[in-house]
Formats: C-alpha cells, sequence, structure tokens
C-alpha cells in the first residue's frame, strides 16, 4: 500500500487546488447576488445572474466535499470512535470509507454522468427567460462526487498503510 502514497499526495493536492479556489467563487456568488439585488431595485435584474450565482454556490459545495473530507471535517460519530484505541479508529475509518463514503459516492458519479452527458448534448438550457446552459451545473455533480471519490480512496491507502505500521 506504501507504494500508492504518492497516488493519495496527488489525490490531496488536487482537493486542496480546488479548495483554494472554492473562497473565490462565494465571493463571486455574494458580488452577484448583491449585484443583481441592486439591478432589481432599478427594474433590470437577470435570471442568469440568479442562475451564475446559484452555479457558484452549488460548485462550493459540490466541489468542497473532497477537501472537506480530507480535512477531517466532516461529520463523523465522534461518540463511538473516541472509545476505541488508535487501531479501532483507523479500522472505524476504513469500514467507514469501504461501507458508505465510496459506495454511494461512486453510485453518485455513476447516476449523474448520464444526467451531465444528456443535458450536454441535447444542448439543454433553462427554463427561465434569459437562463443559462445547464450542462455546467450538471457536471458539477459527477465532478463533485469524482474529488470526493477520489480522496476517499487517497484516504482508504493512507488508512491501510498505517494499519501495516508498527503500534507506538
Amino acid at each position: 500500500m506504501r507504494a500508492l502514497i504518492p497516488v493519495a499526495d496527488l489525490i490531496d493536492r488536487t482537493n486542496d487546488a480546488c479548495g483554494r479556489l472554492l473562497p473565490w467563487a462565494v465571493l463571486a456568488a455574494v458580488l452577484l447576488a448583491v449585484g443583481n439585488a441592486v439591478a432589481r431595485k432599478f427594474d433590470s435584474g437577470s435570471n442568469a445572474l440568479l442562475e451564475a450565482q446559484w452555479y457558484l454556490v452549488s460548485a462550493v459545495f459540490l466541489l468542497g466535499a473532497g477537501r472537506v473530507l480530507r480535512l477531517d471535517e466532516h461529520v463523523r460519530i465522534d461518540l463511538l470512535t473516541a472509545r476505541l484505541s488508535p487501531r479501532g479508529r483507523l479500522l472505524a475509518d476504513i469500514a467507514g470509507l469501504v461501507l458508505m463514503v465510496l459506495p454511494v459516492a461512486l453510485l453518485m458519479l455513476w447516476l449523474s454522468w448520464p444526467w451531465f452527458v444528456a443535458s450536454w448534448t441535447s444542448h439543454e438550457v433553462s427554463a427561465s427567460a434569459g437562463g443559462l446552459p445547464l450542462w455546467p451545473a450538471r457536471f458539477l455533480v459527477p465532478a463533485g462526487f469524482a474529488l470526493l471519490s477520489a480522496q476517499a480512496a487517497a484516504l482508504l491507502i493512507r488508512r491501510i498503510a498505517e494499519l501495516g505500521e508498527p503500534q507506538r
């Protein structure tokens, strides 16, 4: 498993890079919201601006999930794992990754990819007047779950490698 650590490092760097870009998406969403609110006061708001704001907020949540997992900031049941030995916590992490995170993330990736492709190939556009194409928002779903799946695999590699190390 040690041979796969460089792959895990690459996945970590990818999610870290994505995580560094996402605060800018939050800022852009806030600026779009303010700009659209001001414009609507003068009867010149835009559905496209509202949808762009929605896309940016979606990007933050979907593309940031892998980084949240990497930083160990996700929801977990510490009440149970706090009572375990370090080896027990490693085993609990492995079980959670193998039984919950990876299956759900991979299933969502598998189910969302055709949804995105259908939107892309049909040039689907929002039903709102002046709305944006839908494929960028639809692409965020498989992209986010791909990043989450990859990060779960990276954590799995690290946890299994830790199991092989001598206990301290």
